[in-house]
């Protein structure tokens, strides 16, 4: 128990610190993304948001018992998959429609949102015995931080090309690994059920 009591108040900590950060990545990326004319830089700020919305439900679960953490996890898992059609309909729109998305700020914006993409994932990495709701947080931070790297190679080759098709094809991208981590998410929130009905027999 003692273990237990020591261990809240540094998730407590590390998810109001990841939530935070998450927030003000989110505002960067509507901002830019809307001055960029730029579909993966909205995608991610629309990622980021669902982010710091899933560590909230996190932060409540903290305090909660392990049904309450499940369905916390599996509301986090279907939040993505909506973000992930969301998206999609985005980048179709763009695609119909056509954009002019500017390079160099896609670039300028991933390469911040990676750095402070990587404090929040090692941050999470460092907590130990996480439950199913900090795997899920740790998840999205993993996913985060790859599609930071996928928007600075299209905005290098939207600069170089001169076509919108790179900042497309990440967003597409981007859809695809949020419903990868949706789907893990509500794989391990059902195992989680599982074994916590296993134990009540």
């Amino acid at each position: 128990m003692r273990s237990s009591a020591r261990k809240a108040p540094d998730e407590r900590r590390t998810l109001w610190v990841v939530l935070l950060l998450n927030a003000v990545i989110a505002i960067g990326f509507f901002a830019t993304g809307l001055l960029g004319d730029s579909s993966a830089l909205i995608a991610n700020g629309v990622d980021n948001l669902s982010d710091t919305a899933v560590y909230a439900f996190s932060l409540i679960a903290l305090s909660r018992g392990q049904t309450w953490k499940t369905r916390a996890a599996s509301a986090s898992g279907v939040m993505l998959l909506i973000f992930a059609g969301g998206i999609l309909l985005d980048v179709g729109r763009r695609y119909i429609q056509g954009s002019e998305p500017i390079g160099p700020t896609m670039m300028m914006m991933s390469a911040v949102a990676a750095v402070v993409n990587y404090v929040c994932l090692r941050m999470l990495q460092r907590l130990k015995q996480k439950d199913v709701n900090l795997r899920a947080a740790t998840t999205f931070s993993f996913n985060d931080f790859i599609s930071n790297g996928g928007i600075l190679i299209a905005g290098a080759l939207v600069l170089w090309l001169g076509a919108n098709w790179p900042d497309l094809l990440v967003g597409v991208a981007t859809a695809l690994i949020a419903v990868k981590g949706g789907m893990e998410i509500l794989r391990d929130a059902r195992a989680e059920e599982k074994i916590s009905a296993e134990k009540m027999r």
